[in-house]
């Protein structure tokens, strides 16, 4: 075993799959292109995507093995994995660090250990002494906070909210109330298939002046960010019929009070 730990190495995703090595030059530097490169070790929520993901890099910057020999781990997340019966732990992932090898961890979508189960992993290499390098890449969260116009000094991302009707339109109560207390921005994302019902929740649930902003397909050539108050949202859609568009597309959302 070497006595010197690897460098766990933080790469960002691309938001979407479509034209996926087009969208590399333009959402991360070329500095976390050549690195991604050169790694022969990984730690991945998806094989399958990130497999999809280096063959872009491939494109653009050979890879240092081909893909097929590389080492890669697959890690969801604790709870997911008990769920699923999966007994593997972060130490077991984390051995080709341990031995001296630098590894590449590697979001589904955008950057690791945000809104992502790889912060387990991050976790327990400084808690090994490793170095930990995060690379510059696209987060959906700080995209659309920054596209949104609303307060960027004061932000809190709540990941997903309940589902169930009553419940979520509790939770976006509690949401504008804490938001006009503290001039907070909130943000949270859904499942895209439930976008429209998010929706719908807001303009049943929220003050006809709080200002909402959705960005949806971040980064993808099907960009679309806006913000406007609920009153002018409810105009836009005024039944979940209408909101058909946004369904099945990766969101963001965002309210100030």
């Amino acid at each position: 075993m070497s006595s010197k730990l690897g460098t766990l190495f933080l790469i960002p995703n691309t938001l979407g799959e479509e034209s996926r090595a087009e969208q590399l030059p333009w959402v991360l530097p070329n500095e976390t292109i050549l690195q991604t490169a050169k790694l022969k070790h990984w730690i991945v929520e998806d094989a399958k995507t990130a497999r999809a993901f280096l063959k872009a890099v491939d494109s653009i910057s050979p890879l240092i093995c081909p893909i097929q020999e590389m080492q890669m781990g697959e890690w969801r997340g604790a709870a997911r994995n008990a769920k699923y019966g999966d007994t593997v732990k972060p130490a077991d992932l984390l051995k080709p660090l341990i031995a001296g090898n630098d590894v590449g961890l590697m979001s589904e979508a955008g950057v690791p250990g945000v809104a992502d189960p790889g912060a387990e992993l991050v976790l327990a290499a400084h808690k090994l002494g490793a170095t930990v390098k995060p690379l510059v890449g696209p987060s959906s969260i700080l995209l659309g906070l920054m596209a949104s116009g609303l307060n960027g000094q004061r932000f809190a991302f709540q990941g997903y909210l309940p589902h169930e009707t009553h419940d979520r339109s509790a939770r976006l109560k509690q949401l504008e109330i804490e938001s006009r207390k503290l001039q907070q921005t909130q943000i949270w994302i859904e499942t895209p298939y439930r976008n429209a019902a998010m929706l719908m929740g807001c303009l049943n649930s929220l003050s006809p002046q709080t200002s909402l902003c959705l960005g949806v397909d971040l980064s993808l050539k099907s960009e679309m960010i806006t913000t406007l108050s609920i009153a002018e949202w409810r105009k836009r859609y005024p039944n979940e019929s209408a909101c058909a568009s946004l369904q099945n597309r990766p969101t963001v959302f965002l309210l100030l009070a």
